[in-house]
């Protein structure tokens, strides 16, 4: 009897233990199927947007009426921003595809610059039409590569899951045909890029190099530990641990990190000049018993110790739960700089400084020749809404919609019971942007 008993139970916990194990497998399978599904999609709109892309790009130079070369020149930055999505859709963050990604974001770079100007007046270069005809030229390759790969996918079945699983075990050996058909779109792009394409009208454009003022002297890796303590304001027992950076890094920086019994963190320092870039601290943060005001004389003072601006202005302020984090800019005789931002993070607790950012001000920073406003502050005034009920304003240097430094008024209001900052354009009045301030968050 109790055989028998025995024999029942294990049969039906075996069933039970099959059903579930078949639901797993069907479960899991499910899974794969969508993501498969999915990067499925992702392939084939994206080899869409590309055909569309070169379809549009050719249209474009076949134009000759203004009103229609804008619209044509946004539906070709929208078809660049789509196929840029629908690639970082795919699984290919562990194969080098950055430039094809590159390509895309700087033809959209191009199409909307080009697109918000006034192509009456000033119509579209030779040298930008030698562009759009180089991009004609790339995106047509780029459209026949892709297509290549989108046959074999359907003729062979090919499956996204696989391109996965060999990139992310490194299969060097694997035959993957995606794998070598988006190799070989990278390499397109590479020798087009090195060839032909007019690098000076892709990117942005600007008369100052990034990180230029860092110089070409560089501190050694003691150096750097003893700025790193002092700024970091290490015990003479704490340990630093530190290391350079490896070889094609863009900025050459010296890491520390270090823990304490209360407390641990990190600090980058460049190598050229010994600039501190960014540093934080990573400490429990008790009960608020500083205001947000006295924390934002502690990182003012704390920026004047960086040894970069002389003299800043604060453009943000902002608290999370215990912790108050502020935006400076220099103030250059009553301008203020805001390409060259400086973010500092203060504990609201006992006021020690938990973090910084000096990134955008390391890299923007230039000498520069600022002009006097043609346009006075009472004319600037008039152009905001007349709705907005105007706090306070100053003069300062902003980069625009298209990286373009611009001198502007800056008038801060509010209207509707949110806060506003209105820069109108020094020179010409015109608006160049408006941006809404962060409000205290809601705790639900």
């Amino acid at each position: 009897m109790f055989r028998w008993l025995f024999i029942t139970v294990l049969s039906i916990g075996i069933i039970g233990v099959s059903v579930w194990g078949y639901q797993e497998h069907q479960e899991k399978n499910a899974v794969l199927i969508q993501a498969e599904n999915n990067y499925q999609r992702s392939f084939h709109d994206l080899t869409y947007n590309l055909d569309l892309l070169h379809d549009k790009i050719g249209s474009t130079l076949a134009m000759n009426t203004r009103d229609q070369l804008s619209p044509q020149l946004a539906e070709i930055w929208r078809l660049t921003s789509m196929a840029h999505n629908d690639v970082g859709q795919l699984p290919l963050t562990l194969m080098p595809f950055n430039k094809t990604e590159e390509f895309l974001s700087q033809m959209g770079n191009f199409s909307y610059r080009t697109a918000i100007r006034d192509l009456e007046s000033e119509p579209l270069s030779e040298d930008e039409v030698g562009t759009l005809e180089s991009l004609y030229e790339m995106s047509g390759n780029i459209e026949s590569e892709l297509r290549k790969v989108q046959n074999m996918v359907l003729n062979d079945n090919l499956r996204w899951m696989d391109v996965q699983l060999a990139l992310v075990n490194n299969d060097e050996q694997a035959d993957n045909t995606i794998i070598d058909g988006f190799k070989t779109v990278e390499k397109t792009v590479e020798g087009f890029e090195e060839g032909k394409l007019n690098a000076s009208m892709m990117g942005t454009s600007s008369d100052k190099d990034g990180f230029s003022m860092l110089g070409e002297s560089k501190i050694t890796e003691e150096e750097a530990k003893q700025k790193m303590k002092d700024f970091l304001e290490l015990k003479d027992d704490t340990e630093l641990t530190i290391a350079a950076t490896g070889k094609g890094a863009n900025v050459p920086m010296y890491s520390g990190s270090f823990k304490e019994s209360e407390r641990s963190g990190y600090i980058d320092i460049t190598q050229q000049g010994g600039y501190p870039a960014s540093l934080m601290i990573n400490r429990e943060v008790s009960d608020t018993k500083i205001s947000l005001h006295e924390a934002m004389n502690i990182a003012k003072d704390y920026v004047s110790k960086l040894d970069l601006a002389s003299e800043v202005a604060m453009v943000e302020s902002n608290q999370y739960d215990n912790v108050g984090v502020f935006q400076f800019v220099p103030n250059v005789n009553d301008v203020w700089i805001y390409p060259d931002a400086i973010q500092v993070k203060v504990a609201l607790d006992n006021g020690d400084v938990l973090g910084f950012v000096a990134k955008d001000y390391l890299e923007n920073y230039h000498e520069r020749d600022i002009a006097e406003p043609a346009i006075t502050e009472e004319e600037a005034s008039d152009k905001v809404n007349p709705n907005l009920e105007i706090q306070e304003n100053h003069i300062a240097i902003i980069e625009d919609d298209m990286g373009e430094e611009v001198l502007t008024y800056v008038f801060l209001g509010t209207l509707n019971q949110d806060t506003y900052r209105i820069f109108i354009n020094a020179e010409n009045g015109s608006e160049v942007r408006v941006d809404k301030l962060k409000q205290a968050e809601i705790k639900y």
